[in-house]
């Protein structure tokens, strides 16, 4: 008879032992982790708390990009001196002029893109052969890109609005569209220029998200794995620092091109914009400007996208982690 006392001691609490090859025994490997299915809103929830923190960084920075397009005699040359400009004008209110517009922007656009993003995620992890091996970087490039695409339809019209809501400050008196908030320049712009206008420029918008969503997400889950595999860092707030850090970057420079087109034309009104195809566009931008103008204002692109990436992946973890905490995990 084989003799089993080796046996005796060996812990059974995250195994089972089972009878091999007669009278041989095994543990049996432990089940693979549980893949846990996050909410389809915590991206854009988390994207809601990044645009209430950054929304004056990003106001300030469309602040001086209008003035200094129109040539404007007042124009400040600095950040301060805009932030300045704004509360002699506005009041400290004024900073946060256009906030309601982010926030539609962000509960539509980004809670789609995030969402399907992470639903996808999920699902190919669940029905691979590993469900703890995480998909590869073209595959995540994949799902963020079809992410982006309906991202980018979902949130056109608060796109819209929020870039004239951003800009209004900056306009002369007479061309200010004052709207209220959202939701009363969205039926405004509906009545004066009809329902069409909800989606100008939303080839482009779409375009912009699905380079956004691909070169920000995905680039995320890729160098955050990269600290954790090859760096061995922990998966805390620095390592998502670091992470979110390198995705804004990868984000601004493969969006800068795309934003440059998207903002003139979401800018431009029902007159002087409605008859402009995206490839006339294209073609008085390059005649008059040459390609400098595909990376034109990186550095204040930089600013505003850089904090609320940032932002977003640290409070979209944080959800993650109250998440676990409440699910005993």
């Amino acid at each position: 008879m084989a003799d089993t006392s080796k046996f005796m001691d060996a812990p059974v609490a995250h195994s089972r032992v089972v009878p091999v090859s007669g009278s041989t025994f095994a543990a049996a490997p432990p089940p693979p982790p549980k893949i846990l299915h996050y909410p389809f809103w915590f991206g854009g929830s988390a994207s809601c708390f990044a645009a209430a923190v950054t929304h004056p960084l990003d106001l300030g920075m469309c602040f001086c990009y209008v003035r200094l397009q129109t040539r404007a005699p007042d124009a400040p040359k600095t950040m301060l001196g805009t932030f300045g400009h704004i509360v002699r004008h506005n009041g400290v209110t004024g900073l946060y002029s256009g906030l309601s517009a982010a926030i539609l922007r962000q509960i539509t656009y980004s809670t789609t893109r995030f969402g399907i993003y992470e639903e996808l995620k999920s699902r190919i992890t669940k029905n691979s052969d590993s469900p703890a091996a995480a998909p590869g970087l073209l595959t995540l490039i994949g799902m963020a890109s079809v992410s982006g695409f309906i991202g980018g339809f979902a949130g056109n019209p608060a796109d819209v609005m929020n870039v004239r809501m951003q800009s209004d400050a900056a306009l002369p008196p007479h061309q200010r569209r004052n709207y209220r908030n959202a939701l009363h320049g969205l039926v405004q712009m509906t009545r004066a220029e009809g329902f069409k206008s909800l989606f100008r420029g939303v080839w482009p918008n779409s375009t912009r998200a699905v380079l956004m969503t691909a070169s920000q997400l995905a680039s995320y889950d890729t160098f955050k794995k990269m600290c954790i595999d090859k760096v061995g860092m922990k998966d805390n707030l620095g390592t998502h620092f670091t992470a979110s850090f390198m995705a804004g970057f990868v984000a601004t420079t493969v969006c800068s091109p795309v934003d440059v087109i998207k903002t003139r034309i979401m800018s431009a009104s029902h007159a002087d914009g409605q008859g402009q195809s995206m490839v006339t566009l294209l073609r008085d931008i390059c005649r008059k400007e040459g390609l400098s103008w595909t990376f034109r204002g990186w550095v204040p692109s930089f600013i505003r996208l850089g904090p609320h990436t940032i932002a977003t992946f640290i409070f979209l973890e944080e959800h993650k982690k109250l998440y676990r905490r409440l699910k005993g995990i």
